[in-house]
């Protein structure tokens, strides 16, 4: 701080040294703008006139878009909800569905149209489950019997011998259908009580043989009602046909005919489109858009809102934000005026100090002491400079931590796309799974016909040494395929873990002394660096036990010309490190990101099928875990297993 300056000799004010006669009055004084006061009021002036009347007319609009986009969002998220809901409904349908199908006895009973036995089974599943209408359909497309739930009574009502030759969902199940998401199928049906939301599925014996359809259905005004209560809109329902079949809407011939006209789409076939329409007690917004389930269009889903509110609330908006600007454009003046008899003295004695502040020179004070506005706006500025000087400190202090935060960020990121590559690598792992796991079956038993039927003939009397050695060519190619598949399936099944709280340790010392032969023969030199003390994890020790298998053997093929291997353990922040080192042949920067993909490998063909890496990586993610792996090429090969310390309690099936 610099040295205080004590003004004792204020300025003498012009109007006292003028004479009585002319002096101005006091109206005039305070309306005089010329000089400083008029260079600081009139454009103050004129600028908060143009800034208020811009800022009107922007603010009125920016207000009016918001309650319509606000509008347009709840109409949107409304629909989004209601189809949600109908979706959760087919959901539903599907698990009764796998349930009823595959009760005991049920397929016998389609197959003898044994309607007692369909009825009392279907019941009692039924009525558990608050399942609406249960049907049954023989393979001639006739009804064995049905089982509907009465939305009055509450009672369930048999009925039967409904033909059903021009139901779509059926006739696609009788005729072995099956589209992207499989054999089952959804449509919307009329019944006894009303339009309702059906889902089809085929139901087999143990041969495997269609004996019959089965039909799960939910009365369209219940799922509609439940629908609207949950979406905050009314529901309109309509067949791909655009004839209304279902409303919470009031019914009435003219409002009918109003929305099915509404639902006419000029722009294509499955495209979303919003309509107004004009009802007689208000005005509606409805958005349409396909009703899908399973993939299958089965329909058109409508979401309706009333829109009446939207025109008043834009007026009443526009005239509140007008009124607030106009008296605060009046207010602004106002202040602005006297903020001006304030301010033109003190900035014209601080001009000098503003000066050397703006050059720089942050370490300035006014030195004054005075009681009125000067002393004020001196002490503001000394205040201002304390200020400046403060956070041009702390804008170094920002800076500095901004190039700190800048590199956790670029190791957030690399982590963030180790992440990403993780993620894409189970995708494939998943994709592959859900292929092999329906081909591997079909595949197994020829094989083993192949098999067999080449023993048998083996053992022929009076066969040429020629024929028995070709028959045993195809014995082996059968023997090595059905390795193969048996792998697939491996791959295809694995199996959710059986967590035990253990130590890790000695599952490493099993998969050592389970390899010791092969690591002999190939006259590999092996180090274990292990912890002295146990290191209990939380894991499935066979499976683990797979994985350290499967990359020693790895390590093993990769030093033809002998080596070493190290496998070291440690535990750090949470998790346990298993490091696999080998002094191999090394893996190609192009196949690094490769080698976790299902039948990738670059060993010969005698020597595996490409499934284990694979393998290992499903059994490592399924405990929550990584592998990562880093190789140079005439080197070696270091795979590195990181497993957490805990596992979270698995549910039934949870991967």
């Amino acid at each position: 701080m610099g040295t205080d300056y004590v003004d004792s000799e204020p300025l003498p004010d012009m109007e006292t040294r003028l004479p009585d006669n002319h002096k101005p009055g006091f109206l005039a004084r305070r309306l005089r703008l010329t000089g400083l006061r008029g260079k600081l009021i009139i454009p103050y002036v004129i600028l908060t006139l143009l800034l208020a009347a811009v800022g009107t007319y922007v603010v009125t609009r920016l207000v009016t878009s918001s309650i319509r986009e606000r509008f347009e969002n709840q109409i949107y998220e409304a629909s989004r909800v209601a189809a949600d809901n109908i979706i959760r409904r087919e959901q539903t349908h599907l698990i009764n569905l796998r349930l009823m199908a595959f009760s005991q006895g049920v397929p016998e009973a389609f197959a003898s149209r044994d309607t007692a036995t369909l009825q009392s089974v279907f019941f009692t599943l039924a009525d558990n489950n608050k399942t609406e209408i249960v049907t049954a359909i023989g393979l001639d497309s006739q009804e064995l019997m049905t089982l509907g739930l009465n939305p009055t009574s509450g009672q369930y009502l048999l009925t039967s011998g409904r033909d059903f030759s021009t139901f779509e969902p059926v006739q696609n199940v009788l005729k072995g259908v099956v589209d992207q998401r499989g054999d089952k199928f959804v449509g919307l049906l009329d019944t006894k009580y009303g339009p309702a939301l059906f889902t089809t599925a085929p139901v087999h014996n143990a041969s495997g043989q269609l004996v019959g359809v089965l039909m799960i259905g939910t009365h369209l005004d219940t799922l509609i009602a439940e629908t609207k209560t949950q979406s905050l809109a009314d529901i309109i329902i309509l067949d791909l046909n655009r004839k209304l079949i279902a409303t919470t809407l009031a019914k009435t011939e003219q409002r009918d005919k109003v929305l099915e006209e509404s639902a006419q789409d000029p722009g294509g076939p499955n495209t979303p489109q919003t309509r107004d329409i004009s009802l007689p007690e208000r005005d509606y917004q409805v958005y349409y858009k396909p009703l899908v389930a399973r993939k299958q269009t089965f329909g058109w889903l409508g979401v309706a809102l009333p829109s009446t509110f939207v025109v008043g609330t834009e007026a009443t908006s526009r005239d509140t934000l007008s009124v607030i600007f106009a008296l605060g454009t009046i207010g602004v003046i106002l202040i602005g005026y006297f903020l001006s008899q304030s301010i033109a003295r003190p900035i014209l004695k601080l001009r000098s100090m503003s000066q050397a502040v703006a050059a720089g020179d942050l370490d300035q004070n006014t030195g004054v002491r005075r009681s009125d506005e000067i002393g004020e706006l001196a002490s503001a500025f000394d205040q201002m400079t304390l200020h400046l000087r403060e956070r041009t400190a702390e804008a170094a202090r920002l800076y500095a931590e901004t190039v700190q935060r800048n590199k956790e960020l670029a190791e957030i990121n690399a982590q963030l796309q180790a992440t990403q590559l993780q993620l894409i690598q189970s995708e494939k792992l998943a994709a592959i799974g859900q292929l092999t796991a329906g081909i591997v079956h079909d595949v197994k038993n020829p094989l083993t016909v192949i098999k067999g039927m080449a023993e048998l003939l083996q053992e022929e009397e009076g066969l040429p040494a020629s024929i028995k050695e070709e028959l045993n060519v195809i014995r082996e190619s059968a023997v090595k395929a059905n390795r193969i598949v048996t792998d697939l399936l491996k791959f295809a099944r694995q199996s959710t873990p059986e967590m035990k709280h253990q130590d890790m340790r000695e599952t490493v010392e099993a998969a050592l002394r389970l390899t010791a032969y092969l690591t002999r023969e190939a006259h590999i030199q092996v180090k274990a660096d292990l912890p002295g003390e146990p290191v209990m994890v939380t894991y499935d020790s066979r499976q683990v036990e797979q994985v350290l298998l499967n990359l020693i053997h790895n390590s093993v093929q990769a030093m033809p010309n002998r080596g070493s291997l190290l496998v070291n353990m440690s535990k750090a922040d949470g998790a346990v490190a298993i490091a696999i080192q080998d002094t191999g042949v090394g893996i190609p920067p192009e196949n690094l990101s490769r080698i976790f993909d299902p039948f990738f490998t670059t060993k010969a063909e005698s020597e595996g099928t490409g499934l284990g890496l694979s393998l290992s990586y499903g059994i490592i993610a399924n405990h929550r875990g990584r592998i990562d792996v880093v190789s140079e090429v005439g080197k070696g090969t270091t795979f590195t297993i990181l497993l957490p310390d805990e596992q979270p309690v698995l549910l039934v099936g949870e991967k």
